[in-house]
């Protein structure tokens, strides 16, 4: 049975833990060689790297912060060279600096949109002069549905999320004219390492607001990320698609 990424490169970002690990493991099961980016979980990364290069594919983790311009333009250059060619991009990286509008900090603030939004910019602009010359190439950006609808104690992050769309939109009519695609996911409440730590009536607390009435996985993120990387979606542009179990409908 062929795999529908079968000779296509991809680039993750901030592919650890979490839903980019979750990408990164699908993509790999598809056929995808890997590159992925880490900041600081190291242990992490090198046991992602060996896991992956044992699915028959190539896959090579990069310490880099796509914050930092200089460093995703490095970071599009080393993965040129090693891969010898680059079709995907997965804008992944992101965090959180939650609080009350009233209680955050400048610094919380500017941390958030440097990391989540910042970075999208600066790895898009880094990898267009390659995608343009090969006429080619699928952008997919992780936006959030609270970049939709917002949330109290997230202003940063519902801001930075929903400049992630805006930027996606506007990407996609830029670039379409030579078959780069851009699309946005917005990922709902989703079972990661971070929600592991929650407590049990916020877990259920959200269950009751969500239709299907149970969170999501990261393969169910993923999922949706193999087909808008795959041929299968080369009509797809500028499209923020959601995965929420029907918490935006």
């Amino acid at each position: 049975m062929s795999k529908i990424l079968e000779n296509k490169t991809a680039l993750i970002t901030g592919a650890s833990r979490g839903i980019g690990k979750g990408i990164a493991s699908k993509f790999a099961e598809q056929g995808a060689n890997i590159a992925f980016t880490y900041l600081s979980s190291e242990d992490k990364a090198k046991a992602l790297e060996t896991e992956l290069n044992t699915q028959g594919i190539k896959a090579k983790g990069y310490k880099s912060d796509a914050a930092k311009l200089d460093q995703a333009e490095s970071l599009i250059n080393s993965v040129l060279e090693d891969f010898e060619g680059l079709d995907i991009i997965v804008n992944n990286a992101g965090i959180t600096r939650d609080n009350l509008l009233m209680r955050m900090s400048e610094e919380q603030w500017d941390e958030v949109m440097e990391v989540n939004l910042k970075s999208i910019f600066n790895v898009t602009k880094a990898v267009q002069r390659h995608f343009l010359k090969q006429r080619a190439g699928s952008i997919i950006n992780i936006t959030s549905i609270v970049g939709v609808q917002g949330n109290a104690g997230q202003s940063n992050y519902a801001a930075s999320k929903a400049g992630i769309i805006g930027f996606t939109k506007s990407i996609a009519k830029e670039l379409g004219s030579r078959n780069i695609r851009c699309n946005a996911i917005a990922p709902g409440f989703i079972e990661t390492e971070m929600t592991a730590d929650l407590d049990e009536k916020v877990l259920e607390q959200w269950a009751k607001i969500i239709p299907l009435k149970r969170p999501g996985s990261t393969d169910d993120v993923a999922n949706l990320a193999v087909f808008l990387g795959s041929d299968m979606s080369n009509y797809i542009t500028g499209q923020v698609i959601s995965v929420c179990g029907g918490m935006l409908s």
